[in-house]
Formats: structure tokens, sequence, C-alpha cells
């Protein structure tokens, strides 16, 4: 089929040499010469969201390890889950920004200061748990203003920050159920 056949018949044309010879500049990995994100201002989103993930992760931690007694054990069991999960959405966020020519922030002295999500100290159960529903409140807005930005200009980042925070909005159901509401 010709070219003007193609047109006829309704398939979109596609310029495969522009294509192949724009693949060619091999310095950008996966980021292709039809990327419309601003790369600089996603990969500081990412970087804010991978603070917030990795300060989750302590967060969870901390509650795991320091909640006592049987009563509470389906609360620390969750506290554990949280936590593994919230580690693969750190993973998943650090591979996107290198996906992006960008660099992960894994630096501790900022990790507060560009979470989103605050860190927990508290002793009581019900403190914690409460700590941990508003952290993840806190993302899923977080997330909901991210995938707005971004639109349609970056759709895998798009698409993982919907997945991540449909996963958040779990957590926060988990947390809510805890707390008994």
């Amino acid at each position: 089929m010709s070219n003007e056949e193609k047109e006829q018949s309704g398939y979109t044309l596609i310029d495969t040499a522009a294509i192949r010879a724009s693949a060619g500049n091999l310095d950008d990995g996966a980021v292709t010469s039809g990327y419309q994100g601003d790369r600089k201002e996603i990969v500081a989103m990412l970087n804010s969201a991978l603070a917030t993930e990795l300060v989750c992760v302590l967060r969870y931690k901390r509650h795991y390890y320091t909640v006592k007694g049987l009563e509470n054990s389906s609360a620390k069991a969750e506290f554990l889950e949280h936590a593994v999960q919230e580690q693969e959405h750190a993973d998943r966020v650090a591979e996107r920004i290198v996906q992006l020519n960008g660099n992960p922030d894994f630096n501790p002295t900022g990790l507060v200061r560009h979470s989103h999500a605050e860190y927990d100290e508290s002793e009581d159960i019900t403190a914690m748990i409460r700590a941990d529903l508003v952290a993840e409140r806190v993302a899923i807005e977080v997330y909901r203003q991210m995938i707005a930005k971004i639109g349609n200009s970056d759709p895998t980042t798009r698409q993982l920050l919907v997945e991540i925070m449909a996963q958040e909005e779990e957590h926060a159901d988990d947390m809510k159920d805890l707390l008994g509401y």
C-alpha cells in the first residue's frame, strides 16, 4: 500500500525516517526528541516525591519497631507492609529521575526539608496511626497536584504518579480502618 493509499484509508502516517534520525542521539537515553515535559521541573518534583517517600519509609519503620503489645499486632503488620511499599515507591521514583537524565537526591541532610510529609516520633499507637494517616493524605494531594501539573507532557511520569497515588489512597484507607472510623 502506498503512502497516498494509507492516507486515504485512514492510516496515520508516522515519519519513521525522522524518528530514526533523531533516535541516534544516544546521550538522552529514554528521553526522545518528542518529549514535551519540562525535565528540570519534573525532576525537581520527583526529587521532592523521593524525599517524601523516604521519610515515609523511616516513619513507618520507626512505628513498626516501637509499637508494643499483642493488641497492636495488626497495626504493626500494616506499618511494615507500608514501609516496604513506600520503599518500592521511592525506588520507582528514583528510577524515573534517572530515565529523565536527572540525579536522584538521597542526601539525608535534605530529606526532611524536601519532604512533603513529616517524620513522627509518637509513642502512642493512636498518635502513630493518625500521623501516618495525615502523611498519606498529604502524599495523595501532592501527587494529585503533580499529576495535574504534568498533564499530558510526560505520560510515563504521569502514569507512575497515578499508580503511586492509588496505593497511597489504599494506605490512607488502612490507617482510617485502624483508627476505627
